[in-house]
């Protein structure tokens, strides 16, 4: 009797000092800023301007706009959870080599060389800040910007696609919310109480009213696939759901090689379609 009770008891501390972490460090759980340009534009041959962008709440961000001649669109580019703006080079180019479009590539704060620390409303002020440096200093009409999120990424562009900006929202490896992703990894844990932090893109995505892209792998252990199915469902139209068969979470473009990329073309021939009517 007194074992059992121990064992009860050393499960419960664990329990408790479990959860107190999760309370406690929840952003470090969250987000892993790198704050190093591992490679710039310059060292891969790619024209860009170098900008600082300033958000609502004054912290200033850095980021990289690429110019693609006679682009019909912009893609707005999100990036998750991990490393900076210069570990998503790769897929610039590729976007202007595959879909001629021009990117806007920024990091969130506390990421890369932008100020500040990282949270929930504050990477939501971050795209903001960058939708407004393309149409107010670009000027570049809204219907003419693609928001594109990867990861958490896709939450900030949800967010920005319920407040009706942009032209069409692209999503790809994306969550439901926070506390799913958490129920995934700490099962052991209440999260749904526990996590301030939201990203609740399940409950934001039916209120959405543009034309949706929804990528996702079907091998994503960090993000299971069966997320990226419960928006693609809860959407409206227009919209299209793309597995990618044999990827994980952070191969999506390269497991998916020439026909992940004739999505993106299509995707964009039926905006640009849609835009003219």
């Amino acid at each position: 009797m007194g074992r059992a009770r121990n064992i009860l008891v050393f499960v419960v501390l664990l329990g408790i000092g479990l959860t107190l972490f999760v309370m406690l460090f929840e952003e470090k759980l969250i987000y892993f800023p790198y704050r190093d340009l591992d490679v710039t534009p310059d060292e891969l041959g790619l024209r860009c301007d170098d900008l600082s962008l300033i958000a609502e709440d004054g912290v200033r961000l850095h980021g990289w706009f690429f110019p693609y001649d006679d682009s019909k669109f912009t893609v707005l580019f999100f990036h998750g959870n991990a490393g900076n703006i210069s570990h998503r080079l790769d897929r610039v180019l590729l976007m202007q080599s595959k879909i001629q479009t021009s990117v806007l590539l920024f990091d969130y704060r506390g990421y890369g060389k932008s100020e500040g620390s990282p949270d929930e409303q504050g990477t939501y002020r971050d795209g903001r800040a960058a939708f407004r440096y393309l149409t107010r200093e670009r000027g570049i009409p809204e219907n003419r910007v693609i928001l594109f999120g990867e990861s958490l990424g896709a939450a900030v562009a949800v967010q920005l696609a319920l407040e009706r900006v942009g032209r069409a929202l692209v999503l790809e490896s994306a969550f439901t919310s926070i506390p799913d992703v958490g129920r995934v990894h700490y099962p052991f844990l209440p999260v749904t109480k526990l996590v301030r932090t939201r990203y609740d893109n399940l409950e934001k995505i039916p209120s959405i009213e543009m034309p949706i892209l929804i990528l996702h792998g079907q091998r994503d252990r960090t993000v299971p696939f069966e997320h990226g199915h419960r928006l693609y469902e809860a959407a409206n139209e227009p919209k299209r759901f793309f597995p990618i068969e044999g990827a994980g979470h952070n191969d999506t473009f390269f497991v998916g090689g020439d026909a992940y990329w004739q999505v993106w073309r299509e995707f964009l021939e039926s905006v640009g379609r849609d835009s003219r009517r």
